[in-house]
């Protein structure tokens, strides 16, 4: 515990004289601040660097890009390989364990050692890797790789400790599984087969034993050669010759019959009998043509042969399907004696696997239930009833039904909310589920002590949201949303978006949710905002439409008549104290292009519809088409419910509407909102001659649809490398606005050498030159290439394609410079508005990755090798906006609601508001604004804000409490807002004492003193990268401010002395994806999107950290091995001799020798104790150390006294046969003997 004490005497941290040009924090007069009574702020700050950690918890969803499949029938747990090295394994809902390999190498094959709590893992590189699940956290206890062979195919034998290993070239390895050492005993290639053959048999594609005598191994080539090899005479008992290409076996269980599926689509059945011919050849969906010819088929990638005790057997397979029927789903075919059912797939199959009661091969199977792996999906169908119902999934496999477009997440909510959701959201839930329990059961999990509500909040590109149970590591869907119902279905043909080839009119760019109003806000890509109340009961209700203009173009205010009409600007420098008559929605006004413009992107309906329980459209806002250009996308949003407000904002500038009288109370450019106190000097500019020249050329916040093949996704949002100290600096990084004309003093003034700096100006929309912006004079010296530029072509668009759900699949290479270009690409992609950047020099780059899962997955890094043009216009966006209580101003005795809004360049202002409070007056009278407040300056765009009181804990906003407005009227009790306040006042001793306001930016955080605007802590996060994130958290009954950086470091620190306490290096941004959907929350947590398809949680919270081992489940679970049936003398005498097999005696050293070690390479892995030592920490790790000594002290102690026994045993036998002797030999002469 640390005291920091600071004597605030009015002056700036950074300069006596505090200027407001400075990013130093002086007064919004730009003059030095009178010093007021100095006093002392005593925060003691109780976190310090131990109490953090930072590890991943738990991964949730559908694993990204599967390639293997694996089942331990006993234990009753699944394993899924992916091509990234990653293996999820999955148990009773809780238990779900996510394990990487280091090397990322991608998974080929799953083995489980059946009931022994391991899993050995075949990957791309060669590499043979044992796993123990015997500890929550799994880890590598052996590797094994192989130098001069390729893995094609494993084989673990139940109970067994010898791995058969086929190799791309044919041949067959065994390793031990106990020591992971290669055996000598080799089954080659060329011994396999006959010495005749004339050409190589192909990789090995399946191995496996024989049901009746495991001393025989099947090996089956992919060119169509199967060898049954005998392990103890080293000698193939039979070989057979196909035409196709295998592609697996499968035995019955018997042991006297096999199948194998084929390349042409067709089945074999083998009888062992006879092998010089198939007993049976099928074609399961080969039909006789007209011709007398069979169909061509595809495929038959795997088949199961399985028994049943009560019917006929199982034929189970995937593929096979006819190639003339175009357009058919992938298929999964189940024939059942004469009954072929077709189950057709939404994805492509990658694997599947049948469940059985037994794990003995040579035991009735008596299938269950098949696993079906899908590439984006996971179903179990129950093969116990005849219509083949699916189970209910009990995990989150369905997170990327739609792609994932933003994140939200909310810990320690209000206790009532999720149980309120769930239960709206099981009355739409799907119908139709086996009745059965989920197959997938192995595993313990118990909810651990460390619990508390927590919710998950997802957009998809569909415009749908999806509300996520998070409590206690698990993941549930509570509640489904579907935005697109609010508006009418777009028309082919018709309409802004149909004209734009918008994909996803109704993707989710952000939201905002207040729990305990449970006031939900969703913000979309076609510039359009839905507010959400929510309501248990359903009701008629037709939904509001506001209609608001933000395209603020002022240089087209040519005359004070034109001025007039323009609904988004008031008189130059007026603040007028009610704006909602100043800034009313005016979409009846009309530029001269007459109906084309006023208009949004999307229809409301406006019908009267019946609504469900649950959330219900309120309001819809939308921004409208002005001069035939489409609006910018929204940037930033706030809503306060105990307000009745709700703010956003764009690069063009600021609207907030009131909600409860829908109406709008301010649209307002964002260079106006400075009024007299602008630090900057700007250009002004004249009048643009042809609007429509500039529609064509300006950027554009949604998507042109273009006739270039090509689709891009649209760079945007830069920000400033750095704004230094002073003030020259300032004005020369920051270029003119395009927003303004007022003010006929404003200059920029530039020298030359800060033209290869224009390229870095930090906001959010850059003209393509100079021209389109500024109907002027272009200052670009028009050469041979100059009209091109301005010209609309074919060959060179000037507008990029908008980012859609694909957006979400970006790859961006690790930058090797720390250069702008990349850095602000980076910006551009995270905060989806559009740049481009263009002039003489400029050249793009484009990288693309992985098409098959996004339609535009192009990454464009723009950069400019001269700027030959210093009119470069920037607009200036608003990044982040936040309502308050607060100061407005030095002079105010008692804080009141303010809206604080942060720019892309830098620039914090306050917005005071007067709201009425009486609710009859709140209903009718209209909300003011004054004029602005406060303005301060912080290097990068501004991030986010916060408030503390002078004791250092966190104020939280005003809310208004939860009513239900379609409940029925209780004459009694009328219906009233009731309003929860934190006054920053109300949580001190001394009325009216101020509060702590917390502003991070991308590079800076500064904690200023309300009302004296002072400065009180500056702390410089990064100087080489920049912010993507931060957020201001609870911790140990605390808080802290946490940070993101776009170099993969994650920092918290502390509040208010911002101090350093955690700085770790841990995740390299190489995927937009993760800066896009990157957010913390309270108790320590925070989580991304680490694939398109996956959910990862990680905390950073030291606590969290040492009782994660409790909180997770249980991987393995003592269960005695099911005795194998009896299988009778004549069976077993007649059958062969298989339990009289001793695989060490053929592959143990002893008898095999030792295999060449350049063939492969053992690695010692860190599984076992070691690994625990790794994984753990704390008391948990020691208590979980201590139990696994006790373990196998417990287990040494009971050899011992088995050895002990046995000892007894023999001694007693030994001292029975000696007295034996000696009383038969007692009588007996010396000669008889």
């Amino acid at each position: 515990m640390k005291k920091f004490r600071k004597v605030l005497d009015g002056l700036t941290t950074s300069s006596p004289g505090g200027t407001m040009g400075s990013p130093s924090c002086g007064s919004a007069a730009g003059t030095p601040t009178a010093a007021p009574t100095p006093r002392d702020i005593d925060v003691q700050e109780t976190l310090v660097s131990e109490n953090f950690q930072l590890c991943k918890t738990v991964r949730h969803g559908f694993t990204y890009q599967p390639t293997a499949l694996a089942f331990d029938p006993v234990q009753k747990i699944l394993a899924i390989g992916s091509r990234s090295g990653g293996v999820r394994i999955l148990g009773r809902p809780g238990v779900d364990c996510y394990c990487q390999h280091e090397s990322g190498a991608a998974v080929l094959q799953l083995q489980f050692l059946i009931n022994e709590g391991a899993l050995v893992t075949a990957c791309a590189d060669d590499t043979l890797h044992l796993w123990n699940l015997r500890q929550r956290r799994p880890a590598v206890l052996h590797s094994l790789k192989f130098n001069r062979e390729r893995i094609t195919f494993c084989h673990l034998p139940f109970q067994s400790k010898w791995l058969y290993v086929g190799t791309e070239r044919g041949n067959t390895h065994i390793v031990n599984i106990e020591s992971f050492i290669l055996s000598g005993y080799v089954i080659m290639w060329n011994k396999a087969i006959e010495l005749s053959t004339k050409t190589h048999p192909g990789p090995v594609v399946h191995l496996s034993d024989s049901p009746k005598d495991e001393g025989k191994l099947l090996i089956g080539f992919e060119g169509g050669t199967i060898v049954q090899w005998d392990l103890r005479a080293k000698k193939a008992d039979f070989r057979i010759y196909y035409d196709e290409a295998i592609h697996s076996v499968s035995w019955h269980h018997e042991g006297k019959q096999f199948m194998c599926s084929h390349s042409d689509g067709s089945l074999t059945l083998w009888n062992l009998r006879n092998t010089t011919k198939p007993f049976q050849v099928t074609f399961p969906h080969g039909k006789i043509q007209k011709d007398g010819r069979k169909e061509s088929c595809k495929p038959i990638l795997k088949v199961e042969y399985k028994t049943s005790r009560n019917s006929e057997p199982f034929v189970i397979f995937s593929g096979g399907l006819s190639y003339d029927k175009a357009g058919r789903r992938p298929a999964l075919t189940i024939m059942h004696g004469k009954a072929i059912t077709v189950l057709e797939m939404d994805y492509p199959i990658v694997e599947f696997m049948v469940l059985c009661d037994t794990p003995y091969i040579n035991e009735i199977q008596e299938p269950y239930a098949v696993v079906v792996l899908l590439e984006k999906d996971l179903i179990v169908v129950d093969l116990t009833q005849s219509n083949f119902p699916v189970f209910e999934n009990p995990y989150p496999m369905d997170i990327h039904e739609s792609p994932v477009t933003c994140t939200a997440y909310f810990a320690d909510c209000p206790p009532d909310i999720i149980p309120i959701l769930y239960s709206i959201g099981a009355k739409h839930k799907k119908t139709g589920y086996s009745q059965k329990e989920w197959p997938i059961a192995g595993g313990t999990w118990t909810l651990g002590s460390h619990t508390y509500p927590e919710i998950i909040i997802t957009g998809h590109a569909d415009g749908s949201i999806k509300f996520w149970d998070a409590s206690a590591f698990t993941l549930q869907m509570l509640y489904k949303l579907k935005t697109s119902k609010v508006f009418e279905k777009p028309k082919l043909g018709e309409g802004r978006g149909a004209d734009l080839g918008e994909e996803d009119p109704f993707a989710v760019q952000m939201v905002s949710w207040c729990p305990h109003s449970r006031i939900f806000c969703v913000v979309g890509i076609s510039a359009h905002i839905i507010l959400y109340r929510f309501s248990k009961y359903d009701a008629n209700t037709q939904t509001v439409s506001l209609e608001v203009r933000l395209q603020c173009e002022p240089e087209d205010i040519i005359t004070p008549s034109e001025n007039e009409n323009n609904p988004c600007f008031s008189e130059p420098g007026s603040h007028s104290p009610q704006p909602h008559h100043q800034y009313p929605v005016s979409p009846g006004s009309r530029t001269p292009d007459g109906a084309k413009d006023s208009t949004p992107f999307l229809k409301v309906k406006d019908k009267t519809v019946r609504v469900p329980p649950g959330y219900q459209s309120d309001l819809v806002i939308q921004l409208l088409w002005v001069d035939g250009e489409p609006p910018q996308q929204i940037t930033s949003l706030d809503i306060n419910s105990a307000y009745g407000l709700l703010a956003f904002g764009n690069c063009n500038g600021l609207a907030v509407v009131d909600y409860i009288q829908k109406t709008v109370i301010l649209c307002i450019s964002t260079v106006d909102l400075y009024g007299a106190t602008d630090p900057y000097q700007r250009l002004t500019r004249s009048p643009r001659r042809n609007r429509q020249s500039t529609s064509e050329h300006c950027m554009r916040g949604l998507s042109n649809f273009y006739s270039d093949s090509k689709k891009r996704i649209r760079t945007s949002y830069q920000s400033l490398t750095e704004l230094t100290d002073n003030q020259q600096s300032i004005d020369m990084e920051r270029s003119k606005s395009p927003t303004s004309v007022k003010g006929p003093g404003r200059k920029l003034s530039l020298p030359t050498d800060l033209k290869t700096d224009l390229d870095h100006v930090n906001g959010h929309c850059t003209s393509p030159t100079s021209q389109p912006c500024s109907a002027g004079k272009p200052r670009i010296p028009m050469g041979p290439e100059g009209p091109r530029l301005t010209r609309r072509g074919p060959g060179r668009p000037p507008f990029r394609k908008a980012q859609s759900a694909a957006c979400m699949e970006i790859s961006l290479p690790v930058s090797h410079t720390e250069g702008h270009a990349s850095r602000r690409a980076m910006l551009q992609q995270l905060h989806g508005v559009t740049m481009y950047s263009h002039d003489e020099h400029h050249s793009t780059a484009s990288y693309c990755w992985n098409e098959r899962e996004s339609r535009e997955n192009s990454f464009s890094r723009s950069r400019s090798s001269s700027v030959s043009s210093i009119d470069r216009d920037t607009k200036e966006a608003i990044t982040t906006l936040q309502f308050g209580e607060s100061y407005g101003r030095k002079s105010d005795a008692l804080p009141t609601p303010c809206l604080w809004v942060g720019t892309s360049l830098g620039v914090v202002i306050l917005i005071p508001l007067s709201i009425p409070m009486d609710h009859e007056e709140r209903m009718e009278d209209p909300v003011t604004v004054g004029p602005s407040g406060a303005v301060q300056m912080l290097k990068g765009s501004v991030l986010r804000f916060a408030f503390l009181d002078c004791n250092g804990a966190l104020i939280q906003s005003p809310y208004e409490i939860w009513r239900d407005q379609n409940a029925p009227e209780d004459p009694d009790r009328p219906r009233r807002r009731k309003l929860v306040h934190f006054s920053p006042s109300s949580s001190q001793d001394a009325f009216g004492e101020g509060h702590l306001t917390v502003v991070c930016s991308e590079r800076q955080a500064k904690v200023f003193l309300m009302p004296s605007q002072s400065c009180l802590f500056v702390h410089n996060i990064t100087e080489s990268s920049f912010v993507l994130r931060a957020d201001v958290v609870s911790l140990c009954n605390s808080v802290c401010l946490a940070c993101f950086c776009a170099n993969g470091h994650v920092m918290t620190l502390s509040l208010p002395s911002l101090r350093p306490l955690m700085d770790v290096n841990y995740l390299p941004l190489t995927d937009m994806r993760i800066a896009r959907t990157f957010c913390f929350t309270n108790e320590g947590q925070a989580l991304y999107l680490s694939s398109p398809t996956e959910i990862q949680r990680i905390t950073y919270s030291q606590e969290m950290c040492d009782n994660l081992q409790e909180m997770l489940g249980e991987l393995f679970t003592p269960i005695e091995t099911p005795e194998a049936q009896n299988r009778g003398f004549l069976k077993g005498f007649f059958g062969g001799n298989a339990h009289t097999f001793d695989r060490e005696e053929l592959f143990g050293e002893a008898a095999a020798g030792k295999a060449s070690r350049s063939l492969a390479q053992h690695i010692p892995g860190q599984g076992g104790v070691e690994g625990m030592k790794v994984a753990a920490s704390g008391v948990v790790g020691d208590l979980a150390r201590a139990r696994i000594a006790l373990d196998e002290r417990g287990q040494r102690l009971g050899e011992l006294e088995e050895r002990t026994t046995l000892m007894m045993t023999s001694a007693e036998t030994f001292s029975k046969h000696a007295h034996e002797l000696m009383l038969k030999c007692k009588d007996k002469k010396w000669y008889q003997f």
